[in-house]
């Protein structure tokens, strides 16, 4: 091992190495040690157990705590493949994983007890048989069809209306469509105004009764830190840029709708975030679907997290690269993954892949939960790939001064080669943008669909994301906007807490501000969304397809503005609603889904 060491270098070894454990007659070990790059067994030593009834995992731990000096060199004794043998290291799943490894709270997915998952079935099944039954009676006629039908005429043709794919829209959405598209008539602050509409046939149609439910609590915008407001005051200088610019630019950013604000914008948002440059879009759904294929194409492999957003899925098939999905947040998955792609190559041809793309989120918005940056990056370090970070809901909204997951974890922004945000969420705007080095940038104002052919955004738009980013940055002589980002801190917690004391089952991270509660059954999830609103409070509920079938949920988003009474009546409501619909199902018996990391080798950047 020396000699290797001093041939090689500790670089060598620290690249990639794993233990090997073979049992042998008895209770006889042989303990191989490889290191790539050397290609062969450094040393290989015979030990035997004092007892047949040792473990020969805690013999080895206890052999390498004494005598390491003669088998190993100094520097390999912090790595994380001994420290998970050695009796005095933590178990192995909770080192690794992610935010823990930080000292940040763990993503958390509890188990629903087993009658719940069964009954969510039974109901769906339920449900299901119905539906059939209801479109057999619309094929003979004796109850009216309200969908969209094929005309007879063109039966011959490729059918533009599927019966089946349209199954669960006919029968199961039409009938608690009043749970979604409500009509809002305020701005999206803490509270708003609700029009409230009622159906005559089933909720096929709806018709408005002129009535106005005022000041329902909002539970589930995206203006975490409440900067979706219209008060006078702090929007002096938005108005400003309207009477200066007016509100839209009619032409690209290439022909004649480049404007000194949206210059501004882009110095101010590389400058935030810490890298060369930085460039913005209109549309923040666009900034992902439009700018990914630019990036990757045929012969480039994309490794994109199974709960990705739909912005980034359609852009990655729009690209034509090949796409793999790895299971959320499962850096064994990734790895396995990423050994394969670069040992193997591209399919048939086993040529090496022109790029490979890692594709993740900040903010995972139907789990709640974190992405694990620190291991991901190290993985895409030691295996040469790129790494693409969607910030849409983590940007403003973690970190101590609102920069994101990059600043939670207190990570350099430089290892992550693409960040991309929206302004949607924190900023209480609208758009999107692509930062990284200079020469990415550069390269995305003349391929990127969206930076050529889409148009510029909207002045005032532009003027309130300089307004936003100025005061979290501590510019204009104010330090309104990083008090309102420790203020979502502090709702946040507080909600999430409560809610786990009350009994709900929560999934995600400690520092999210949405908090999905699971609901699990159909008819729980449409009673809930009711007897909230019936209490002044406006939720979003998801379900099926949206979510896994058994894994139905309310979500809801803190947000800075919302003040401690009105937290509390929220829980008071929901814990009341709770008792009434028996959706408190928390046994506090957390799944495997967050312990995720055994068998990765690799080791952090220190």
């Amino acid at each position: 091992m020396r000699r290797c060491v001093k041939a090689f270098g500790p670089s060598c070894i620290l690249e990639y190495y794993r233990v090997i454990i073979v049992e042998g007659r008895g209770a006889e070990l042989y303990f191989c040690f490889y290191c790539s790059g050397v290609g062969a067994a450094v040393r290989r030593t015979h030990l035997s157990c004092s007892s047949t009834r040792q473990k020969p995992v805690s013999y080895l731990a206890r052999l390498l705590h004494k005598n390491t000096s003669f088998l190993l060199p100094s520097f390999l004794l912090s790595s994380p493949v001994l420290s998970c043998l050695l009796p005095s290291s933590p178990r192995r799943a909770d080192t690794w994983n992610g935010a823990a490894a930080q000292g940040r709270p763990r993503n958390r997915f509890e188990q629903a007890p087993l009658y719940v998952a069964v009954l969510t079935y039974v109901g769906f099944g339920i449900v299901t048989l119905f539906g059939y039954f209801r479109d057999f009676l619309r094929a003979l006629r004796l109850e009216k069809c309200h969908i969209a039908q094929e005309r007879q005429e063109l039966k011959e043709f490729v059918p533009l209306y599927q019966d089946f794919e349209n199954f669960y829209t006919r029968n199961l959405y039409m009938r608690v469509r009043d749970n979604w598209n409500r009509p809002i008539c305020s701005l999206p602050g803490p509270v708003f105004d609700l029009m409230e509409r009622v159906s005559d046939d089933y909720n096929w149609t709806f018709r408005l009764t002129g009535r106005t439910l005022k000041n329902v609590i909002n539970m589930g915008s995206y203006n975490y830190l409440g900067f979706a407001e219209n008060n006078a005051l702090f929007l002096t200088t938005v108005a400003e840029a309207v009477r200066g610019y007016g509100v839209g630019t009619c032409s690209t950013r290439q022909e004649m709708g480049n404007l000194r604000i949206h210059e501004e914008l882009e110095q101010l948002v590389a400058e935030f975030l810490g890298v060369e440059s930085a460039m913005t879009f209109g549309m923040g759904f666009a900034t992902n679907s439009m700018n990914i294929p630019a990036l990757v194409g045929k012969g480039c492999l994309i490794l994109s997290d199974e709960l990705n957003h739909t912005s980034l899925i359609l852009g990655a098939r729009l690209s034509g690269a090949t796409i793999r999905i790895f299971k959320h947040n499962n850096m064994q998955s990734l790895e396995r993954l990423l050994r394969d792609a670069v040992c193997s190559g591209q399919p048939r041809t086993h040529r090496p892949w022109r790029k490979i793309l890692i594709m993740v989120e900040g903010i995972y918005s139907m789990e709640g939960s974190l992405v694990c940056l620190p291991e991901i990056v190290a993985l895409k370090k030691k295996y040469k790939a790129y790494l693409y970070l969607d910030e849409a809901h983590s940007i403003g909204a973690l970190g101590p001064t609102g920069r994101g997951v990059i600043e939670l974890f207190g990570m350099d922004a430089k290892d992550i080669d693409i960040l991309m945000g929206t302004f949607t969420k924190s900023f209480g705007a609208a758009g999107g943008y692509i930062a990284g080095k200079k020469e990415l940038v550069d390269y995305l104002r003349s391929h990127s669909h969206s930076a050529v052919y889409a148009s510029a955004m909207s002045p005032p738009v532009t003027e309130q994301i300089i307004r936003v980013i100025k005061g979290i940055m501590g510019r204009g002589g104010t330090n309104e906007g990083l008090r309102r980002v420790h203020r979502l801190m502090e709702n946040t917690r507080y909600f999430r807490r409560r809610l786990r004391e009350m009994g709900f089952i929560i999934y995600g991270n400690e520092d999210s501000p949405v908090v999905p509660l699971l609901l699990y059954l159909p008819a729980k999830v449409v009673a809930f969304s009711r007897a909230m609103l019936e209490k002044n409070i406006g939720v979003v509920v998801v379900g099926f397809p949206a979510t896994p079938i058994t894994e139905a949920r309310a979500r809801f988003c803190v947000s800075a503005a919302h003040t401690r009474d009105m937290l509390d009546k929220v829980l008071d409501a929901l814990d009341e609603v709770g008792d009434a619909l028996s959706i408190k199902f928390s046994r506090q018996k957390f799944s495997p889904r967050s312990e995720l990391y055994d068998g990765t080798d690799f080791e952090l950047d220190s």
